[in-house]
């Protein structure tokens, strides 16, 4: 795992500080989660080079992620939904992956052409999944057409893409970079690695036949004002599709989860959700770049999720998912607000110093 550099590892500082915190918030974790069950699983579409595609996502239930154990990212909760003791068995892992081919069984007409599997942490660290079962589950799912895998950059070598690949998989690797901008990642992120990383990272795969890159960028980052979150969420995506190896693009709106810093500063209203609207103009305005550029917003509508005025939120949800499967910026023209004004207001005056102008 690459190390933080001294200038944001000082000890008692910076990153080193925000570790300590976040250790004692993650400690009220009180639930317990059974190894053999996943996380979550669902059936959807996706947008991939290949055109929209059936998916079967899998958030599988490991150890959870090293840095989250570390203290972690500003605004990730997941790692309290991972199993105590920090790992799980070859065979527990293969038991979640058989409840989640039950679920597919259940609820599809047939398999589903995308896989996309999700660890809340790095499926390709050996100290979360083991190579024997990152091997099992590669040919577990070599009959279908597309995998994607959720890693920090560190992880991504050639040997465990090809793992993959060589089952005939077209594998993406999707890396949580949740910015371009370094001092962002490292001051309101607490993520540890440079955009250097990334591009590195791109370069591996793009070295390897059938592999390729999709990254994930975290839109309005805790500290960030709305129209600088905006500004620079729009360059990060453009900075993104700019890299060879990188095809894909996902905006995560960022949603308050417990045991992290952004729940702490949203239960003191010092932090609110990216507006619904700031999601489709950053949308709009990159809808030209070399790229597909997607968004899920997770838990819409909510005081803790990205939103407008509550009224809007479901017609602006639709025309975002409209868009991730046709990348077309004119179902945007087919929603509007009231609500629209106080968003432009927001832009026009929110600055660090007063934010969050609104709730």
């Amino acid at each position: 795992m690459s190390t933080p550099t001294p200038e944001v590892y000082e000890q008692g500082k910076g990153m080193d500080a925000h570790n300590q915190v976040m250790r004692e918030i993650r400690s009220e974790k009180e639930a317990s989660y059974d190894p053999h069950q996943p996380t979550r699983v669902w059936l959807d579409e996706d947008n991939t080079p290949d055109g929209v595609k059936t998916s079967l996502t899998i958030i599988l239930n490991t150890g959870g992620c090293r840095w989250a154990r570390a203290g972690g990212c500003t605004m990730c909760g997941y790692v309290a939904e991972s199993v105590d003791g920090g790992s799980v068995s070859h065979d527990a892992l293969m038991d979640q992956i058989d409840v989640c081919l039950d679920h597919e069984a259940e609820n599809a007409d047939e398999p589903a052409d995308l896989i996309k599997i999700y660890t809340s942490g790095s499926f390709l660290d050996e100290r979360e999944v083991g190579a024997e079962s990152r091997r099992a589950i590669a040919q577990t799912f070599g009959d279908r057409e597309r995998i994607v895998l959720e890693s920090l950059p560190d992880f991504v070598d050639r040997e465990k893409l090809t793992d993959f690949t060589d089952e005939g998989l077209q594998t993406d690797i999707a890396i949580g970079l949740e910015t371009a901008t370094d001092r962002v990642r490292h001051d309101c992120v607490n993520k540890y690695f440079d955009f250097a990383d990334f591009e590195d990272a791109c370069a591996t795969a793009a070295d390897v036949e059938n592999a390729g890159i999709k990254a994930y960028l975290l839109m309005k980052p805790p500290f960030l004002s709305e129209p600088e979150a905006v500004e620079d969420m729009i360059s990060s995506i453009e900075r993104c599709a700019d890299v060879p190896g990188c095809h894909t693009v996902s905006m995560n709106p960022c949603n308050v989860q417990r045991y992290t810093m952004v729940d702490e500063l949203h239960f003191r209203d010092g932090y609110r959700p990216p507006w619904l609207w700031s999601v489709a103009h950053v949308l709009e305005e990159t809808a030209d770049v070399d790229a597909i550029v997607v968004s899920d917003p997770v838990g819409h509508g909510s005081d803790r999720g990205a939103h407008n005025c509550k009224e809007c939120d479901d017609l602006v949800q639709k025309a975002i998912k409209d868009f991730d499967l046709r990348q077309d910026p004119s179902v945007f023209e087919q929603v509007s607000c009231e609500c629209e004004a106080t968003w432009e207001a927001v832009m026009d005056l929110e600055r660090g110093y007063n934010q969050p102008l609104t709730r």
